[in-house]
């Protein structure tokens, strides 16, 4: 495919935009001094050779990757708590400036690899110069501790082209069903956790003002 500055350019706007408009999100819980469900938010394009590996792997013509492949504009949003990830996608439900078009729980039902996240699949309308231009994006949502995994199974499976050796699967899996229970012996003592927070932002905040009032 030529141009594929011009391809990607609205894909690169979309990704600009909403990392804005999801880390406004979180704002708006610190600025209620309540939990944020949302630790963090990132996002990126996929490069061009990932794309055309993809494209090859799933058999999409490259005049079909705008309606088929979903996740050439990614973003992720960071949880601290599992249970923090159903508040974010209910949120993400309400929001009337994009369409969701699919979810996928591989949470509830993890993928074989021990693999664990949420998918949401939207439709995105970019304001471009020739007019307004809808565009898939993937917004995955997981906690630290699956985001872990993830990253590092990614980084894996781009040595063994997703043909891992038997010990290497036995050990990620393992590893998946370490991060799991981790996350949840942190469910559990969630409440303690956030007093701390609470408590270390307030001495932060009260030693700052003091700090400015002494200056």
């Amino acid at each position: 495919m030529n141009h594929w500055d011009q391809f990607l350019a609205p894909y690169k706007q979309a990704v600009d935009e909403l990392k804005v408009k999801l880390k406004g999100m979180r704002t708006l819980f610190e600025q209620e001094h309540i939990h944020s469900p949302i630790e963090f938010v990132t996002g990126r394009v996929k490069p061009i050779s990932s794309i055309l590996d993809k494209a090859t792997q799933k058999k999409i013509p490259l005049d079909r990757l705008e309606a088929e492949m979903q996740d050439i504009a990614g973003l992720r949003m960071m949880c601290q708590f599992v249970d923090d990830i159903k508040k974010v996608v209910s949120l993400l439900r309400l929001r009337n400036d994009f369409k969701i078009v699919e979810e996928r729980d591989y949470i509830t039902n993890k993928k074989s690899s021990g693999y664990r996240s949420y998918h949401v699949v939207i439709e995105y309308p970019v304001q471009t110069i020739h007019g307004e231009k809808k565009i898939l994006a993937e917004i995955q949502i997981r906690t630290l501790a699956m985001n872990f995994w993830a990253t590092i199974e990614h980084s894996l499976n781009y040595k063994y082209r997703g043909q891992f050796p038997e010990d290497i699967k036995m050990r990620l899996q393992r590893a998946a069903e370490a991060a799991f229970l981790l996350d949840e012996e942190m469910s559990e003592i969630r409440e303690e956790i956030q007093e701390a927070q609470a408590f270390f932002t307030k001495n932060k905040e009260k030693n700052k003002s003091d700090k400015e009032s002494r200056n």
